[in-house]
């Protein structure tokens, strides 16, 4: 295991980046794993939108959300950005197709209105249901964004574009948002459990894990996991980033069928907002343990019948 793990690292360091891995098959609570820094805290940045869909999902399945009903995504959560939250206007939209821009392209305003209309409660009682005792989320997108105005000296009126155009890299580098004892956190082991609960429909009931499953195969950006794996392995899975911080947490499907979940979190040695060699040493190093768990696993199993069969 040694080997496998100083090779992960090697990746990272030569993308001039400190890097969180680990890796496990989905459906198999025995089996081996890969870790490379697993259990230390690292920053979530939107990797938080996981659970807050699973327990979105949750609400809906159990008849106490109506996601066909419309709401308006107003000024107040137009932050900049992708989607609704860099909308000049008004938006309109079912819940449905906002927990879709929450998970696909990261829309930070969508994520805040389901955040808010599911409530802190729900999302902790996934965490709690789940074990999840180092995972932390502390409220959502606009309470992150209200922090960093917070540490630049701002107030409830800065332009927080602006702020971060004039900080100092001291400034950036002492950012609560950067530090996990201090924001939204977890470790890359509490990320693969909760994918595989997703995964093995423990999450929730089996609908509400199979929407949250569906929504993730659909994530568009195919620059950090995905860039690692060749066409005919499936990727499902969520980015998060912030100065200086670049992750992805996911399931990876062969072509064999076996699902693997990986979660990779990056601290890297630059504040540039461009920081391709370290988005692309998260799919490498997510190939690397695949490719090793997969390798173990083959051998492992002699009768199909031993395995937990995950879930489509």
């Amino acid at each position: 295991m040694s080997e496998i793990r100083e090779r992960i690292e090697a990746v990272f360091a030569e993308a001039g980046a400190e890097g969180f891995l680990h890796a496990r098959e989905v459906g198999v609570p025995d089996g081996p794993d890969v870790s490379a820094g697993g259990d230390d805290p690292v920053v979530l940045a939107s990797v938080f939108k996981i659970p807050v869909a699973v327990a979105y999902a949750r609400e809906v399945v159990a008849g106490r959300l109506d996601e066909a009903e419309r709401t308006l995504v107003t000024a107040r959560y137009r932050i900049g950005g992708i989607g609704t939250a860099g909308c000049a206007d008004d938006v309109e939209m079912s819940w449905r197709d906002l927990a879709h821009f929450m998970l696909t392209m990261s829309d930070n305003a969508a994520t805040d209105l389901v955040f808010h209309r599911v409530g802190q409660e729900a999302v902790d009682r996934v965490l709690a249901d789940l074990g999840l005792a180092r995972t932390r989320l502390i409220g959502c997108c606009e309470d992150l964004f209200a922090s960093v105005v917070a540490d630049l000296g701002g107030n409830a009126d800065s332009d927080l574009e602006a702020l971060l155009g004039e900080a100092t890299p001291e400034q950036m580098l002492k950012l609560s948002v950067r530090d996990p004892e201090r924001t939204t956190s977890s470790t890359p082991r509490e990320m693969t459990a909760l994918l595989d609960a997703i995964w093995t429909d423990r999450a929730g009931e089996p609908e509400a894990c199979e929407r949250v499953r569906n929504t993730m195969a659909q994530q568009v950006w195919p620059h950090r996991l995905s860039s690692g794996f060749p066409s005919g392995v499936r990727i499902a899975a969520k980015t998060g980033t912030l100065p200086g911080v670049r992750n992805e947490a996911g399931v990876v499907t062969l072509g064999d069928g076996r699902r693997f979940a990986v979660a990779v979190f990056t601290r890297a040695h630059s504040l540039e907002d461009r920081l391709p060699a370290v988005d692309a040493s998260i799919g490498a190093a997510a190939r690397l343990a695949v490719d090793h768990l997969h390798s173990q696993s083959a051998t492992r199993w002699k009768n199909p019948g031993d395995r937990v069969k995950p879930s489509a």
